[in-house]
C-alpha cells in the first residue's frame, strides 16, 4: 500500500494512489485506443465528455491521455512527464479541482468561479513546453452556476491545440450548452480480472478472502473495492447485498438489523458504500422494468416512485440530521413492499 500521499481531492482514500500518480492504466482499453487514434489523425476535439460510474478510472483514463500527448506533441521524455504530472508541476497540464481552503483544512464543496477565471487567464499566456495543453476538470459535476457558465464560455472558443477533458458521474445533470460543445464518451465498470488487478496495484498483501470480498462489492468500480479493503468489516454490507438479492423473502424483520448495523455511524465509509449499493438496486430494477414492455408498466411506475422516494428520504437525513437508521428502515420497508406487489401480481396473471 502506498503511504504518506499528498491529498488532491476530499475524499481521497489514504494510502491509495491518485490517478495522477498510476504509471498504467488498466481497463478502458477500446476508449483509450479511441481517444489516441484521433490524436495521431490531428481529430481530436476541443472538448471531451468522460462519463460514467464514479470510481471506475475515468480520471485515470484523462491523466493517460494527458501523458501521451504530452509525449506525442512535445519534446520531453515519458519518465519526465510522468515525475512532473504526479507533482501537479508539469506546465502544460491544469487540472481542475475542489481547491483547498486558504487556511490548510479542508477543501472547498464546490469549484468555483474563482479557479476557472485563473485557469483562463494562465490559458491564454505562452504555454510552458512544446506541445499541445491539457485541461482535467475532475469532476465537472461539481462546479457551480457561476464557475459552470465560465467554462462553457472557454469550451466554446478553446485556444489552439489546447483540449478539455470533463469528468462526469452524472452527465445528465449537466448545462446541455456544456454537452453540446464536447465529444461524449461513455466509460463502463471494469471486468472482474481488470479490478482484480487494479486492487493489487496498491494493495498487494491484501489476503485472498478480503480481495474475493471486495471484488464481489464492488461492482466493477475499483474506488468501491478499495473502500472494501479499507474497511474493518464488510459483512454488513455483503449481507445488505445478499438481502436485496430478494428482499420479500426474509422474515418481515430481517432488515432491521441492517439498519441497525449500517445506521450506526451515518458518516462512515460502510453507510456511504451502503446507500450506493441501495440507489444501485433500485436504478437497476427501474431499468428492469422499463426493458419488460408495455406489460410492466405498473412495476416501472412504482419502481420510479421508490427511486424518488430514496432520494429524497437521504436528502432529507442529510440536511437535517435525521435517523440515519430510520431512514433505512423506512427505504427498505418501501423495497420489500415494492417486490412482494411485483410478486403477487405475478402469480395472479
Amino acid at each position: 500500500m502506498t503511504e504518506d500521499l499528498e491529498q488532491r481531492e476530499p475524499d481521497q482514500l489514504e494510502g491509495v494512489q491518485p490517478p495522477e500518480y498510476r504509471t498504467r492504466l488498466v481497463g478502458h482499453a477500446d476508449a483509450r485506443a479511441s481517444l489516441l487514434s484521433q490524436l495521431d489523425e490531428a481529430r481530436l476535439p476541443g472538448g471531451i465528455l468522460i462519463h460514467g460510474p464514479r470510481g471506475i478510472g475515468k480520471a485515470t483514463l484523462a491523466f493517460d491521455i494527458a501523458r501521451e500527448i504530452f509525449k506525442r506533441t512535445g519534446d520531453d521524455d515519458s519518465a519526465h512527464i510522468h515525475d512532473q504530472v504526479a507533482a501537479g508541476s508539469y506546465p502544460n497540464l491544469r487540472v481542475l479541482r475542489k481547491a483547498g481552503k486558504e487556511t490548510g483544512k479542508g477543501f472547498y464543496t464546490v469549484i468555483r468561479v474563482e479557479e476557472v477565471r485563473e485557469l483562463i487567464e494562465r490559458l491564454h499566456r505562452t504555454r510552458g513546453r512544446a506541445g499541445h495543453r491539457v485541461v482535467i476538470v475532475d469532476a465537472i459535476d461539481d462546479s457551480n452556476a457561476s464557475s459552470a457558465n465560465a467554462l462553457l464560455k472557454i469550451l466554446e472558443e478553446p485556444p489552439a491545440d489546447t483540449l478539455f477533458l470533463l469528468i462526469s458521474h452524472r452527465p445528465g445533470q449537466l448545462l446541455p450548452t456544456i454537452k453540446s460543445r464536447c465529444h461524449q464518451l461513455a466509460l463502463r465498470p471494469l471486468s472482474e480480472a481488470d479490478l482484480r488487478a487494479v486492487l493489487a496495484d496498491d494493495m498487494p498483501d491484501a489476503d485472498k478472502e478480503a480481495m474475493d470480498r471486495a471484488v464481489a462489492l464492488a461492482g466493477g468500480r475499483p474506488r468501491r473495492g478499495f473502500e472494501a479493503l479499507l474497511m474493518t468489516d464488510s459483512g454488513n454490507l455483503s449481507a445488505l447485498k445478499a438481502w436485496l438479492d430478494d428482499p420479500a423473502r426474509p422474515a418481515v424483520g430481517a432488515h432491521l438489523g441492517l439498519a441497525d448495523a449500517l445506521g450506526a455511524d451515518r458518516d462512515s465509509a460502510a453507510a456511504h458504500f451502503a446507500r450506493d449499493i441501495i440507489l444501485e438496486w433500485l436504478a437497476a430494477e427501474a431499468r428492469s422494468a422499463a426493458g419488460a414492455g408495455t406489460s410492466a408498466r405498473g412495476r416501472l411506475a412504482s419502481a420510479t416512485a421508490l427511486w424518488d422516494k430514496a432520494h429524497a428520504l437521504f436528502a432529507d437525513a442529510d440536511e437535517y440530521n435525521l435517523d440515519a437508521r430510520q431512514t433505512l428502515i423506512v427505504i427498505f420497508d418501501a423495497i420489500r413492499r415494492h417486490v412482494q406487489r411485483q410478486a403477487s401480481l405475478t402469480e395472479t396473471k
